[in-house]
């Protein structure tokens, strides 16, 4: 379905309304080593599902998302293709799995060269982000609509953090360079939104290490905007991650019937 159907707030033109369709590219063809040995991070259980179908589920929970690209393993799209057949997911929704590169660069520009070209905003969504809010997904969509190239869910810090120069050697105690100042700074989120043009256009450009989709977009000079995230949105990322992540699928199974 497409976000034509999606009620939509009246400060957006008419004409954009129905002329944007929305796309999410979901890389999923990391190993996950920080969770430990075993089967891909994307794959590993959350309350019995894979973490992969909850994020995928999370994207097609947005009326506005009409089409949801996974990118699998290299040799395992076949095994991801099967799993999202084996599993309820919403029927307005269509879903698209193909292989991955070697980098989560790389994984993201064979997603969005998957994409159909009626597809004018395109979310990239980390699989180990699997109980983003509908809400969280619905905003940052608003916001490209109105006119952003590139937004990014965030949330303030609760730390405090120092800059260090790094140690030589593991264990070596690191000397701080600097205390940024925490009310400028933001812990980064995904879902994270584009206008189509402007990624594909980052990906064609920006070469070397980046931590997020974002960054590429920041070295070509657009800006980037943030709106709220939200703390259920955390990145499973070690063993104990994915114990506060089955905390947080059971009480909202528990309040909510999720």
């Amino acid at each position: 379905m497409s976000d034509e159907s999606r009620p939509s707030p009246a400060q957006t033109p008419p004409d954009a309304r129905t002329q944007t369709r929305t796309a999410a590219v979901i890389p999923a063809a990391g190993r996950g080593v920080r969770l430990g040995p075993g089967a891909p991070k994307a794959l590993r259980a959350l309350g019995g599902t894979p973490m992969l179908i909850h994020a995928v589920r999370a994207m097609a929970a947005s009326r506005a998302v009409s089409l949801v690209v996974v990118v699998a393993p290299p040799d395992g799209a076949a095994e991801v293709r099967n799993l999202l057949d084996a599993h309820a997911l919403p029927e307005r929704t269509d879903f698209l799995v193909v292989p991955g590169g070697a980098s989560r660069q790389e994984s993201v520009r064979l997603g969005l060269d998957a994409l159909p070209p009626a597809y004018d905003i395109v979310l990239v969504h980390d699989a180990a982000r699997p109980l983003v809010p509908v809400d969280t997904v619905d905003a940052v969509i608003e916001a490209v609509r109105e006119g952003a190239p590139a937004v990014v869910p965030a949330v303030p810090l609760a730390d405090t953090v120092k800059q260090v120069e790094p140690a030589t050697a593991p264990g070596e105690p690191e000397p701080v360079v600097a205390t940024p100042e925490r009310a400028r700074l933001r812990a980064v989120q995904t879902p994270q939104g584009f206008d189509r043009a402007t990624l594909v256009r980052a990906h064609e450009t920006v070469t070397g290490e980046v931590t997020d989709d974002a960054s590429m977009v920041e070295r070509l000079g657009p800006t980037v905007v943030v709106v709220p995230g939200h703390e259920e949105a955390f990145k499973v990322t070690r063993p104990l991650d994915l114990v506060l992540a089955e905390a947080v699928l059971a009480r909202r199974r528990l309040n909510d019937g999720f």
